[in-house]
């Protein structure tokens, strides 16, 4: 069963969120407190991380970039609506997909199995590894190579990779990367491809011009990774 951990320091909002979750078919569990939700995710495995950015302890940010520092595990931040640093932020620092509060049960559900759905299945990915000149991307095993050596991405980072690198050569709408790469629709006002990709052109240094890959922005059109 798929194991989630919620942290955040709404005790009553994280077990109405945990008990909808089980409802759902999910194992999860509440910690609130972002120390201690650290300490439960080194001790047990958790397929999605549930995280809340304003904690009194310690700050949400700062919880996902000690997340970072350690796991891969996707992660899911909760917002303040309107807050658009703080999504930026977070997204930066390796948040797989961010929801505003307040929200449904119903609508973090939807997020974390569209998080999910992506980092597992699949079934849609070529069966072979996708070569780009110096970077090869293997689909199968969700592992990318920079010149032989493997690059650390997020579940959402490879996603969009694995979309453009299979598109090479052809510019990829930011609507069809956020319904292929995040599993969901393009929301107005959605910054969170521009921000995913920022932080994979700075992973794979494709502004070093010795490489000869490059990931175009197509104004008013999308993405473009090319092998020059």
């Amino acid at each position: 069963m798929t194991k989630i951990l919620h942290i955040d320091d709404d005790i009553e909002l994280g077990e109405m969120l945990c008990e909808y979750l089980r409802g759902e078919g999910f194992e999860a569990e509440h910690c609130a407190n972002p120390i201690n939700g650290l300490k439960m995710l080194a001790d047990e495995q958790y397929q999605l991380v549930v995280l809340d950015v304003m904690m009194p302890q310690q700050s949400g940010l700062e919880t996902l970039k000690q997340i970072r520092q350690k796991y891969n595990t996707p992660v899911l931040m909760l917002t303040a609506r309107g807050d658009n640093i703080d999504r930026i932020v977070g997204l930066e620092l390796g948040a797989d997909d961010y929801v505003p509060k307040p929200c449904l049960p119903r609508e973090i559900v939807a997020r974390v199995r569209a998080i999910l759905r992506r980092a597992n299945d699949s079934s849609s990915a070529p069966k072979q590894a996708l070569q780009l000149g110096p970077l090869e991307v293997q689909p199968a095993k969700r592992k990318v190579l920079l010149n032989g050596s493997e690059i650390e991405l997020t579940s959402a980072e490879f996603n969009l990779l694995e979309v453009l690198a299979s598109h090479a050569g052809q510019v990829v709408s930011k609507a069809t990367l956020s319904e292929q790469g995040l599993g969901r629709p393009l929301e107005r006002f959605d910054r969170s491809i521009d921000v995913h990709l920022s932080s994979l052109r700075n992973k794979l240094n494709l502004n070093n011009e010795r490489l000869p890959l490059t990931l175009h922005t197509i104004r008013g059109q999308g993405y473009q990774l090319s092998l020059d």
